[in-house]
């Protein structure tokens, strides 16, 4: 495909060449509650029959990465995004702990352009955190797609900022959004992710980390906002937990091979 088709590819055309051709990742947790009933899936199938979803449908980018706990980054776990694309500057992402249809909603992720991001005002620039070192490593990875439509959005997501938080924390075996909700934050660097956290992701998914960032050795990689990704500076915003969840654990073990992954001791 030539370069100059790559040059004029929008992040919302890239992003609408999905396929369903992804290996499924299961929740780690299974919610309490009683089977529904013969009554719920009429229900249900009523209402995917009659009502329109407009939001839900707008949800047309899949993506598959890594966070951590702002404050506590031994405290790791796969993300998979589910994705809107507002306009050519903001995206917003719904984070599930799987890609089934039993996948849990652990939080949203909101993602802007390097130049809104600039606009920013400093206090809030350190809540956010830069997308280029997952790019570049390879780690964030957009299952399903042609690998140039691929290419290409990662040369857009490069220069973008995400602000995340999670409210279901599967990762810490809680079958119930318990808690409070977190600020998480993104890799910057070799040697933050767990490499058998990545390993899990990608023997599941056949993807090679080391693969993808040969591939991707083309793209420009700005420098962070100095001012982003607080956590490197001693900025540390977090919401302390009254409830005593202990959500910022290291898990004894990792979860199985075919559920999200976590990092683990």
């Amino acid at each position: 495909m030539p370069n100059c088709f790559l040059s004029r590819v929008t992040l919302s055309a890239a992003c609408g060449l999905l396929c369903a051709c992804v290996a499924n990742t299961k929740s780690p947790v299974d919610a309490p509650g009683n089977p529904e009933s013969t009554q719920t899936h009429v229900l249900e199938a009523g209402a995917a029959m009659l009502q329109a979803k407009p939001p839900i449908d707008a949800l047309n980018a899949y993506l598959d990465g890594f966070h951590f706990y702002n404050g506590h980054p031994q405290a790791q776990m796969e993300a998979h995004h589910y994705c809107s694309i507002l306009n050519e500057d903001v995206i917003q992402c719904m984070i599930f702990d799987g890609n089934t249809n039993t996948a849990k909603i652990m939080g949203v992720e909101y993602i802007i352009d390097e130049k809104l991001f600039a606009s920013l005002p400093d206090t809030e620039k350190a809540m956010w955190h830069s997308h280029g070192y997952e790019v570049s490593s390879g780690q964030l990875v957009a299952p399903g797609i042609p690998g140039p439509a691929e290419h290409a959005l990662m040369e857009r997501l490069a220069h973008t900022y995400g602000k995340t938080w999670h409210t279901w924390h599967t990762d810490q075996d809680k079958r119930l959004p318990l808690g409070v909700p977190q600020l998480m934050m993104g890799f910057t660097s070799e040697g933050q992710a767990d490499p058998a956290m990545v390993k899990q992701r990608n023997d599941r998914m056949g993807v090679d980390t080391t693969t993808i960032k040969a591939q991707r050795s083309d793209i420009r990689i700005p420098t962070p906002d100095p001012k982003a990704n607080g956590w490197q500076y001693g900025k540390v915003i977090q919401i302390s937990d009254p409830t005593g969840q202990n959500i910022h654990s290291h898990p004894d073990a990792p979860t199985a091979p075919k559920q999200n992954s976590r990092s683990s001791q």
